[in-house]
């Protein structure tokens, strides 16, 4: 044993896997536990023996970013360990995500929980962003929830830094309900107007309880855009018939966004519309976001710690006995694994209405 593997085998030696929680193409996520003090960890386990060029570029992204970033709202990565065929990514353990929450019908939001999730989700990305790095996968799914109520953004397999504008990128990222119309229509050089989109679905999709542009294919989602929001035209967004994958769909009229988020307040209404211009360009950022009147009308966001959770986490599975500890030959996982489903209450218990609203948290 060389001494790179020695090190790997006694920083493994420091976690232990308990259970399977979450699986996709490529990685596999358990939940385990800190050796010397029982802490709960989630250990992300990303397969590389079967890949012919060794080690996926999502994986290497996903460790550099997580090495980079240390903030409240940014999931942590605690330590990295491999071996000839897996790549061990240990993060802290986060028991659910906001899709969970949004699902659960037992949970009834108030406008100032809806403002303090899109607070935390905010801050968040405009760290990111002043690092220079774009996510590329916001959605319910990749923001988790810690026990204690913080939001952290997670899954940076697809994220990218963005210190060369005129750098390419690839225009096939960002799940599509979630993804912006320049991405649909093939664009290479973008910069945070991309993740500030996929921040107005989610925020609308928090206020509606269901995924606001749920398109069926690439196709369909320009025409699911075009049906919500009216066909962009030159003025709104120019340049776009350029793109390289433009096509017309004719023309949508504009509706306007009271119609469909009657409760929403002008302020909210005002954040989401300009989380959905057309024009990348004219988008509003994390940072200016931050700063909109919406975050400083009352109802003041509440309280993490008083937020609404799922009513049933992620529930994990025990493993098998081929991947207790000390086996070499374990499964492997893709860096954006989808979670295995939860069972949640099927109607609402009206008693959250009554919290009380607390007091404006700083933004910090």
């Amino acid at each position: 044993m060389d001494v790179v593997e020695k090190a790997n085998s006694l920083t493994a030696k420091k976690w232990t896997k308990d259970a399977k929680i979450g699986e996709g193409t490529y990685a596999i996520v358990y939940k385990g536990r800190e050796a010397a003090t029982g802490r709960q960890i989630a250990i992300k386990k990303i397969k590389v023996g079967q890949m012919k060029e060794g080690l996926d570029q999502s994986a290497i992204r996903e460790v550099r970013y997580l090495r980079e970033l240390k903030h409240p709202n940014v999931i942590e990565l605690l330590d990295v360990f491999s071996s000839k065929t897996n790549l061990n990514l240990v993060l802290e353990f986060l028991e659910t995500d906001l899709e969970a929450i949004i699902k659960d019908r037992s949970n009834v939001f108030l406008p100032a929980d809806i403002k303090s999730w899109m607070a935390m989700t905010l801050r968040g990305l405009e760290y990111c962003h002043r690092n220079w790095i774009l996510h590329r996968d916001l959605k319910p799914n990749n923001l988790l929830i810690a026990a204690d109520g913080q939001l952290k953004i997670a899954d940076f397999g697809l994220a990218r830094d963005f210190t060369d504008p005129g750098q390419k990128m690839t225009c096939q990222v960002i799940t599509r309900w979630y993804r912006p119309p320049e991405l649909l229509y093939g664009a290479r050089y973008y910069s945070t107007g991309v993740d500030m989109w996929s921040v107005g679905c989610i925020f609308a999709e928090l206020m509606l309880r269901t995924p606001y542009l749920p398109g069926e294919s690439d196709m369909d989602q320009l025409k699911t855009i075009f049906r919500a929001l009216g066909t962009p035209t030159e003025e709104d967004w120019p340049g776009h018939t350029s793109l390289p994958d433009y096509t017309s769909f004719g023309q949508f009229p504009r509706s306007p966004l009271k119609l469909l988020f009657s409760a929403a307040s002008t302020e909210a209404l005002d954040l989401l519309a300009k989380c959905l211009i057309y024009d990348p360009r004219k988008r509003i950022s994390a940072y200016d976001g931050l700063y909109h009147p919406y975050f400083f009308a009352a109802p003041y966001p509440t309280h993490p710690s008083r937020l609404p959770k799922a009513s049933t986490p992620l529930a994990p599975r025990p493993l098998p006995p081929d991947e207790l500890e000390g086996k070499d030959a374990l499964p492997g996982v893709k860096a954006s694994g989808t979670k295995i489903g939860t069972k949640r209450k099927a109607s609402g218990n009206h008693e959250e209405r009554e919290r009380s609203v607390p007091r404006k948290t700083l933004f910090t």
